[in-house]
């Protein structure tokens, strides 16, 4: 089978989870034997060897990479360039020619734009997307206000909220005075994006979404999901893990792993933390320079018990891990999957996380982790306190982990579905549809 992934990035030069799962998932195909190829946008550095004009093919192992070179350079361009970029669209007619996939995938489209599947439409190749979070609803793809950093449920009937948030973002001192004159462009703009993307996954002969939460609020949105399957993003292994052992003399240790952002609740989880008393201690690893600010003002806020790390590497994660105790996903914002929950339950360490979004689907309370209230700091305080005094339920939470989806297996999957559609495909107007459904996170 001919593969084609669709991402708005992809590493070296980007290394978000969504590049992450796009190159996992085509070195796995292609190792399976599927020829596969990526078509991206380029970061703008020194071209590759085969790269010229505006775009680029290079090779990463057998996965062949096609990259436009005129990448949107500001927020504000990349979502302009959802209604047109031309430079995009005619490499990827290009790529399509030259490549000839039999399906394409798209994983994200932030930065591209919605014409690249009126040419997968005219010359009738399949395509499925995977929603890996809520950009196909939200400009931002996190559901937070620029404005006042909320959580948002989607736009409003007159994108009014859509058109503060715009405002917000070209720094108007009052967004919403700001909003409410800026209407009249605005409302219209967020309108055709809606009505564009809406478009585009109502013909999409599959939709994925990691989660049941991802995929219910899409449903909410009135996206076209009646062919919608749910299947967990596949977690990589390491060779080994030891489990780590405890004495009574050996200090608790919580540990966070990600993002050094505000969204990520840190700040609440510090000031819960700190109030805690007991032989604890708190790991926070994490880029510095993802939010300079927002994380000197956590190390601020941090007492001697509070150790910051830095960025790790992958080995270096797996190795923290090994050393934890529980793993804290204090997040603000509605998480679409969370991979280092995930990862935590590949180690076998539960989890307390905010009971908010995915993250209330996956971690499940007194089973494999605890859920407290997300930005509730005497609720996170008391659901540390509870841990550090009564270390001994650590242990039937442990036992209760149930181990993630492997790469492999969810490879698997994704082929079954791509088999289906292509089935489908083959059956030239029949009503065979592609439908993968199982339930991972089954309701409570």
């Amino acid at each position: 089978m001919r593969i084609l992934h669709v991402t708005h990035q992809y590493p070296p030069d980007y290394i978000g989870g969504v590049e992450l799962y796009t190159q996992t998932v085509a070195r796995a195909q292609a190792a399976a034997g599927q020829r596969v190829a990526v078509f991206t946008h380029d970061a703008g550095g020194a071209l590759p060897t085969g790269a010229s004009g505006d775009s680029s093919h290079w090779r990463d192992g057998d996965i062949e990479i096609y990259a436009v070179q005129s990448a949107p350079a500001s927020a504000n361009r990349r979502f302009l360039a959802t209604f047109s970029h031309k430079p995009a669209a005619s490499a990827f007619a290009h790529v399509l020619a030259h490549f000839q996939p039999d399906l394409v995938h798209i994983q994200h489209l932030m930065g591209l734009p919605t014409a690249l599947v009126d040419e997968l439409t005219a010359r009738r190749i399949p395509f499925v997307v995977t929603l890996h979070d809520y950009w196909w609803g939200c400009a931002n793809a996190q559901l937070l206000t620029n404005d006042s950093a909320q959580i948002c449920r989607g736009p409003d009937a007159l994108y009014f909220n859509c058109t503060r948030c715009a405002a917000a973002r070209f720094g108007a001192p009052k967004p919403g005075l700001t909003a409410g004159l800026a209407m009249p462009l605005v409302s219209p703009l967020m309108a055709r994006r809606a009505q564009l993307l809406r478009h585009l996954l109502a013909r999409a002969a599959h939709l994925i979404t990691p989660t049941n939460f991802v995929a219910n609020w899409h449903r909410g949105q009135g996206m076209a999901t009646a062919r919608l399957s749910v299947l967990p993003l596949g977690v990589e292994r390491p060779p080994l893990i030891p489990v780590r052992t405890r004495d009574a003399q050996t200090p608790l240790r919580f540990t966070y792993i990600g993002s050094l952002a505000w969204q990520k609740g840190l700040h609440v989880l510090l000031a819960a933390f700190t109030q805690v008393p007991g032989d604890a201690s708190l790991w926070i690893a994490g880029d510095p320079n993802t939010d300079a600010a927002y994380a000197q003002s956590l190390q601020q806020m941090a007492d001697a018990r509070v150790h910051f790390l830095g960025k790790l590497d992958r080995q270096q994660v797996w190795h923290t891990l090994a050393q934890t105790d529980m793993v804290v996903a204090p997040s603000l914002c509605y998480e679409s999957f969370s991979l280092l929950v995930h990862e935590a339950f590949v180690a076998g360490v539960p989890v307390l996380a905010s009971r908010l979004g995915a993250l209330a689907e996956v971690v499940h309370n007194g089973v494999d982790g605890m859920l407290a209230a997300p930005g509730d700091m005497e609720a996170w305080r008391t659901a540390l306190q509870n841990v550090v005094d009564q270390p001994e339920q650590l242990a039937p939470l442990r036992a209760g982990i149930r181990a993630p989806l492997t790469v492999e297996a969810h490879v698997d999957k994704l082929m079954e579905i791509y088999a289906e559609v292509l089935g489908a495909k083959v059956a030239r107007g029949q009503d065979k549809k592609a439908e993968y459904s199982a339930d991972f996170y089954p309701k409570r």
